[in-house]
């Protein structure tokens, strides 16, 4: 596991997220998807959220920029702290239209984002050239010629080899791996102050997932930007990661540097990600644990714990009949766990 600084706590936070909660109304009932998520994402650092499928991490970093589907029910307060552009007052993004013309600026330009698939984020009807130099021309420089000379530079950056080829080309003339490092020079054409990066390596090989998370990281330390990166990988979180936020059922229950998660977790959900993970030196026979039960599906929840059902620490009587606060048990450690409560 890579070492990692802990994080500066003392400068206000590039990004503050407060008690965000997102609904989704069914026909069972109402859903909560995301149950009032708090967050800080401090400059130049990595945050990594981490959490199975379905738990609200996709929904969580789109709420962002603004780009869930219409359904959605928001809530709360995403206050982004620009240092660069115009924007130098704190601006609550969750109060603007996601058509306003201000978020369509900070969009792309301050905050952009890395898709989980990137055939869903390229247009099959326009080269991979000519969908870069959209966003270039959009938010950094109306010249034509200026524009193609930035995107053929990240695609440079990005490790893309006869960029003027790659440039004209169609994103099914692409690898997946070229795909996702297009998708990236898109991404930092416009030099954003924050990377939200959802699952970005989930549809790559093992060896182009190693290069596009070195490429991450350099591009990183060029720009000084930073990361929210979102995925279920705790090998991608202990290599890339300064803290770490583990989502489950909508909630964060525990949240740390990453080096206090991996020495010292707290939450059984997180100690039970933990012991599933593939070790060196297990014998050839020995199985991987896993986590008892399934995810259950938080329509009309009671007031009670989410992980109560596949707890193996679970305190009947008291983790299934109230909400769990979180527990600050450490300067820089909370954890959502009745076994921490005084």
């Amino acid at each position: 596991m890579a070492a990692h600084a802990s994080p500066a706590q003392s400068e206000q936070p590039l990004l503050s997220i407060r008690d965000l909660k997102i609904r989704i109304s069914m026909d069972t009932g109402e859903l909560s998807a995301v149950d009032g998520v708090n967050l800080d994402i401090r400059k130049g650092t990595t945050l990594g959220l981490v959490g199975e499928s379905g738990c609200g991490k996709s929904l969580t970093s789109r709420a962002i920029i603004g780009i869930n589907p219409k359904e959605c029910e928001t809530s709360g307060q995403i206050v982004y702290r620009s240092s660069s552009g115009k924007e130098t007052n704190p601006i609550d993004l969750l109060s603007l239209s996601p058509k306003s013309k201000q978020i369509r600026s900070i969009r792309g330009r301050q905050i952009a984002m890395i898709f989980q698939e990137p055939m869903t984020a390229f247009s099959p009807m326009y080269t991979i050239g000519n969908q870069i130099m959209e966003a270039i021309r959009i938010h950094r420089t109306k010249n034509k010629q200026e524009a193609k000379r930035i995107a053929l530079e990240m695609l440079s950056k990005v490790g893309i080899s006869d960029q003027e080829k790659r440039f004209n080309q169609y994103p099914h003339e692409f690898s997946g791996g070229m795909r996702q490092r297009a998708m990236i020079s898109m991404a930092l054409s416009c030099n954003p102050e924050l990377l939200i990066a959802d699952e970005p390596t989930t549809a790559l090989d093992v060896t182009i997932q190693a290069q596009v998370l070195e490429l991450m990281r350099g591009l990183q330390k060029e720009f000084g930007m930073a990361i929210l990166l979102v995925t279920h990988d705790l090998g991608i979180i202990a290599e890339m990661c300064d803290e770490v936020a583990v989502m489950y059922l909508g909630k964060i229950v525990e949240q740390a540097p990453v080096a206090d998660i991996f020495a010292n977790p707290k939450h059984p959900y997180t100690k039970g990600l933990l012991r599933s993970m593939p070790r060196m030196g297990t014998g050839k026979q020995t199985r991987l644990e896993s986590i008892e039960g399934t995810v259950p599906i938080p329509t009309n929840m009671p007031p009670m714990c989410g992980f109560y059902e596949r707890c193996p620490d679970r305190i009947e009587g008291l983790c299934n009949q109230r909400s769990v606060p979180e527990t600050q048990i450490a300067d820089h450690h909370k954890v959502r766990c009745f076994l921490y409560q005084e």
